[in-house]
């Protein structure tokens, strides 16, 4: 549990006040960016969700967009096809099932299309609920600092991540991980060199 609490602690002094980098004025706002952020980078949906949350600025008025039009907007985004349909048919579900809120339960946030586990989990986390949303930095940065395996699932990953972390730190070190895999534990070319959690890496060993 040392162990632990040292990685914490060195996360805490890179990343004090960690946030999603998705920019988002409302829960509603979260889900869409977060559905669209599936094999896109934030930088990337967040270019494109201006224009489409100026346009469509709620589940009602998404869910009756023509599809060309949200494809249009969505263009730049890969899978743009496929995230325009999930977007207009899960807009359509809000409204029909939920008033046009974002639901608050892990089962009617993954029943919407485009929405897995780690979707539901940010969405979840964003309303206090206490989640790890595993991705693919978050599964790296685990499996470099040997809280989980290389052969690990994601939700295998979650898994270990919840059993060795305090609950009260699951979301906090969810971001934190995400900001430390995107800018400096990077897929390729990580940079090593000073990294304050170096001695509990095993990297490149896997």
């Amino acid at each position: 549990m040392g162990r632990v609490k040292d990685i914490l602690s060195k996360l805490d002094a890179l990343y004090a006040d960690p946030k999603s980098e998705l920019h988002h004025r409302s829960d509603f706002e979260l889900l869409i960016s977060v559905i669209l952020s599936a094999q896109a980078t934030d930088a990337a949906v967040n270019r494109v969700t201006g224009k489409l949350f100026q346009q469509y600025p709620t589940a009602k008025a998404m869910s009756k967009a023509p599809q060309a039009s949200l494809e249009a907007v969505l263009r730049p985004l890969g899978l743009y096809k496929n995230k325009a349909r999930n977007i207009k048919k899960t807009c359509r579900i809000l409204q029909e099932t939920h008033g046009g809120d974002v639901p608050r339960q892990q089962t009617a946030l993954e029943a919407l299309p485009g929405v897995g586990r780690k979707t539901a989990n940010v969405v979840l986390s964003a309303f206090g609920i206490p989640r790890i949303a595993v991705d693919t930095h978050v599964a790296r940065v685990s499996k470099r600092l040997k809280l989980a395996e290389w052969e690990d699932s994601p939700r295998t990953v979650e898994k270990k991540l919840m059993d060795a972390l305090p609950k009260s730190r699951w979301t906090r070190t969810h971001h934190q991980m995400i900001l430390f895999g995107r800018y400096r534990c990077r897929s390729r070319k990580p940079a090593c060199e000073g990294c304050p959690l170096k001695p509990w890496c095993r990297y490149p060993d896997i």
